[in-house]
């Protein structure tokens, strides 16, 4: 075995042993879609984790994933058909739509993040919280399918990078105080 091989096995057997508190993944890609998972384990009751992603999400989503700059723009009605939406000067955007809200268990979103609102797609978002080692296991499930050109999973990736991001700042508000690294 050759000298990079052998540390990449030492690598990826060294990840391997860490604890699964938290992952991220593309689970399926392909031309007409993708799925991103991430799961977090989360010290707080998921009635507060519940509450937290949606009457505080000005507070701990990223402004550097919003229209505005500005994450105080942000805002979640989770009621169905109600909107996560972000005011703009003259105007706003509605990012996703709710479709199925059940406080501190699921709540489910339909619509296109960011660059996907411009392509021919649909996307569903499940955010789930169960109770986990004295605290929440939350899970972020997005799919995605349609048409885009080049090909739909050309956004896997940076989907599973953004909403990792997002996950990990929520995550952090809720046991800190603090959103940002």
């Amino acid at each position: 075995m050759s000298g990079m091989r052998r540390i990449t096995l030492v690598a990826c057997l060294a990840l391997l042993a860490l604890p699964s508190s938290s992952r991220a993944e593309v689970v399926d890609s392909a031309a007409n879609g993708f799925t991103v998972r991430i799961a977090v384990d989360v010290a707080a009751s998921p009635a507060r984790v519940y509450r937290t992603l949606v009457d505080r999400v000005g507070q701990w989503w990223d402004p550097e994933h919003t229209w505005s700059g500005r994450a105080a723009n942000m805002s979640l009605d989770a009621s169905p058909g109600g909107c996560f939406c972000e005011k703009l000067p003259g105007g706003g955007v509605r990012h996703l739509m709710v479709v199925y809200a059940e406080e501190g268990k699921l709540l489910r979103l339909d619509g296109g993040l960011g660059p996907l609102q411009g392509l021919a797609v649909a996307g569903s978002m499940t955010w789930t919280f169960a109770n986990a080692n004295g605290g929440t296991r939350l899970v972020l499930t997005y799919t995605v399918g349609g048409y885009a050109p080049g090909g739909v999973d050309a956004n896997a990736k940076p989907a599973d990078g953004m909403l990792t991001g997002q996950v990990q700042r929520l995550k952090r508000f809720i046991e800190t105080g603090k959103a940002a690294p």
